[in-house]
């Protein structure tokens, strides 16, 4: 890893734990929390109150590859990412969360997620 790469790391992680001293997720009103990779983008439900995880979702998951047609691009699979943990949420009768965007600045795959978790329903 080069010295470039290792400080904007440094740099993420320091403001994910800016923002993490803000944000707590309740059984009511869970944490969602995303993850972006270079190739991939992950979304989590997080209860802070119990230190568990509520439900996993990932453009690697069975859900969405279903969906998935040969040359989707990132921001597509985001989208159904965000989509497909806004209904499983709604199945859990979870209708409000948390926003954690790890430290990722707000734009591109981590909007398209947000967006399309609104709006398929969930509160931010």
């Amino acid at each position: 890893m080069s010295k470039k790469q290792s400080e904007k790391i440094q740099s993420r992680l320091r403001r994910k734990g800016h923002i993490r001293k803000h944000i707590r997720g309740t059984a009511e009103r869970p944490r969602l929390a995303v993850y972006r990779s270079l190739n991939h983008i992950y979304a989590q439900l997080i209860n802070d109150q119990e230190n568990r995880s509520i439900m996993t979702i990932s453009d690697l998951s069975a859900d969405v590859k279903a969906r998935v047609k040969e040359g989707t691009s990132k921001t597509e699979k985001s989208i159904l990412v965000g989509e497909v943990i806004a209904k499983k949420a709604q199945e859990k009768k979870i209708k409000t969360v948390v926003f954690d965007r790890g430290g990722f600045r707000y734009h591109g795959r981590i909007k398209a997620l947000a967006d399309a978790a609104r709006k398929a329903g969930l509160e931010f």
